[in-house]
């Protein structure tokens, strides 16, 4: 029944070369004042461009004037994706061409993660990328951020204490610090509580109890306005750990001096929930037995046991303006199933599906700094350097190999966090049949559960020493950017994906993806073989969650890349020239704050 009620809510003209090692290969003496650093240097193609992408009709390298250039290996004493970069200070590149808003706003958003200097996933790039795009656009925009340990201070731009003042835990007032900082362009206000709460090496998985830390975090947000009188249009909340603010922002700081602010809530992952105890949520001065009811927060699923207990994010839901998640498909998903797909369908006139964008100034391979050559979509010889030089890197390639031939070979990239939900079993499956297929692949990404990193590793030491496989089992922005550049395919084969952001990196950098049709995945990619789309189609999709639907895709794919060079190359151009920037989906977010706005 609630499914069928669900259903009816429902560039340059040349490369750039950037030598790690500093050779200097030929100045390209056209470099204008604007360039990133004075270490970029120019590779000059011969005077008969190739208008195809990727290797259809591959080039020699020796096309290229780049005698001298020393190619990465492994057995190098400092990885390739460590060596030193120039600096990319992206506070000043906000699109100055934006088109300004007529209605402007002030925004703040409320969240415990930020790309670069606090990410864990995408919820630190949803975050920044939406920010800035607002900024871009003529709004007021803070991002308020726990200050974190293991914060790089040298990350962040004029840092200064702006506040010290009080905020309520568990009977105690605690001093807490508000500081001040530019990172990204974005200003943002550091919350630093006197307490043991973001203590530690990482995000997450502190000594502390992070409920209770997010449960202050999110009052002594409220608290910081207050004190300061800060009176947002809009407190943009993100996830369960700031569930509990728009709780107390109705049930105590409206009532005291915030009168203002609305509250917009976007759930980028329905698989945490924030579960408490009433009596934890009490810590932050509310009464938790009020909210233990159906309507409220109570866990649907402990209704009947002893003791009940309360979700974050089930009262966030209810006591926000407005709800957003982060892909349509994902939104008809969560009406359908889950247990809290009856507390949506409750609220379903407040709760909207906006795809997430990618920034497409962090994200743009014609000036990314980490990549060692440049390209676009006009001029894209760069990333057959970037694919050799990563095979190169990772021992995929030798100096005894001729450029062209290893340049035909498929490279596929997964770039991912290892858990379940990504399609662990899927993952594992790929490497076997990419391996077989004749193709290489890289997997990039980091594993919580021990048990899955012990899989992980057990399967790296059995094939990295190959000519095929490489399972790099670590975190890094520097190697994820010049792995899109170089790849071929991209795949993300998750078991549910609510939004997805590395099918849109990839097709920002020339990678076709293969994906699962699921959340969205299923709204950013369009199979090749779907005549009715023909228009939209951009990628391999399958349904199944088993290894033969996963084959018919990766078969398919790569039959097309090797026996389809021009349509290849053309499906490569196309993906590149996508709009899935943050612009495009900021103005979506905008007609949401607006809609909620006091009249």
């Amino acid at each position: 029944m609630e499914c069928a009620i669900a259903g009816k809510l429902l560039s340059a003209s040349t490369s750039r070369l950037w030598n790690p090692r500093k050779l200097v290969l030929r100045r390209n003496k056209r470099l204008k004042a604007h360039n990133l650093c004075s270490s970029e240097f120019t590779i000059k193609a011969q005077t008969h461009h190739s208008s195809d992408v990727g290797i259809a009709k591959p080039r020699n390298f020796t096309d290229y004037d780049i005698q001298g250039f020393v190619w990465p290996s492994p057995t190098d004493e400092i990885p390739f994706w460590k060596k030193g970069f120039p600096s990319w200070d992206v506070n000043m590149e906000l699109p100055s061409e934006q088109t300004k808003d007529s209605k402007l706003m002030h925004i703040v958003h409320v969240t415990a993660e930020m790309a670069p200097i606090a990410k864990v996933g995408g919820l630190g790039d949803v975050v920044t990328g939406l920010a800035r795009a607002c900024l871009s656009r003529g709004h007021t925009v803070h991002v308020m951020l726990p200050f974190y340990e293991c914060i790089q201070k040298q990350q962040i731009n004029d840092l200064m204490l702006i506040t010290t003042y009080n905020s309520y835990h568990d009977g105690n007032w605690i001093p807490t610090n508000a500081y001040h900082g530019v990172v990204s362009g974005i200003p943002v206000i550091f919350i630093e509580p006197s307490c043991q709460f973001f203590k530690g090496q990482q995000v997450y998985g502190g000594s502390y109890d992070e409920l209770e830390a997010y449960m202050f975090f999110s009052r002594a947000c409220l608290e910081w306005m207050q004190v300061t009188g800060t009176q947002p249009d809009i407190i943009h909340v993100h996830e369960w750990q700031t569930g509990a603010l728009p709780i107390l922002y109705w049930d105590m700081y409206h009532y005291l001096s915030l009168k203002k602010p609305r509250i917009v809530l976007t759930i980028h992952n329905m698989e945490h929930y924030g579960e408490c105890r009433q009596e934890q949520l009490s810590m932050c001065g509310l009464d938790g037995s009020v909210y233990a009811t159906f309507d409220k927060a109570v866990d649907d699923r402990t209704v009947g046991h002893n003791p009940e207990r309360l979700s974050l994010l089930k009262g966030g839901i209810v006591y926000s303006n407005a709800v957003v998640t982060v892909s349509p498909t994902y939104l008809k998903e969560t009406l359908c199933s889950g247990w809290l797909s009856s507390t949506l369908i409750r609220n379903h006139d407040k709760y909207f599906g906006i795809v997430n964008g990618i920034d497409t100034t962090m994200w743009n391979p014609s000036t990314d700094v980490f990549l060692p050559s440049n390209f676009d979509v006009q001029n894209s010889e760069g990333k057959k350097l970037c694919k050799y030089y990563v095979q190169r890197g990772l021992g995929l390639a030798s100096g005894d190999h001729v450029v062209d031939a290893t340049l035909k070979v498929p490279l596929v990239v997964c770039i991912t966090r290892l858990v379940a939900q990504k399609g662990l079993h899927l993952i594992t499956h790929a490497i076997k049949q990419v391996e077989e297929l004749g193709g290489q692949m890289v997997v990039l990404g980091k594993a919580s559960d021990h048990r899955i990193e012990r899989e992980f590793e057990d399967l790296a030491d059995s094939l990295n020493q190959g000519p095929s496989i490489r399972i790099l089992l670590m975190y890094s922005e520097e190697l994820s950017h010049l792995l899109y550049a170089a790849a071929d395919v991209v795949l993300v084969p998750s078991m549910y994906e609510p939004c997805g952001l590395a099918q849109m990196i990839g097709m920002r950098y020339g990678a076709v993806p293969v994906v699962r049709k699921t959340g969205g995945l299923a709204d950013t990619v369009f199979d090749m073989d779907d005549e009715s789309n023909h228009e939209m189609e951009n990628g391999f999709v399958f349904e199944g969650i088993d290894e033969a639907s996963l084959n018919c895709a990766l078969d398919r794919a790569f039959a097309f890349y090797r026996n389809k060079p021009r349509e290849w190359n053309s499906l490569v151009k196309k993906v590149m020239k996508m709009d899935n920037s943050w612009n495009k989906t900021a103005g979506k977010y905008i007609e949401i704050y607006e809609s909620v706005l006091v009249s």
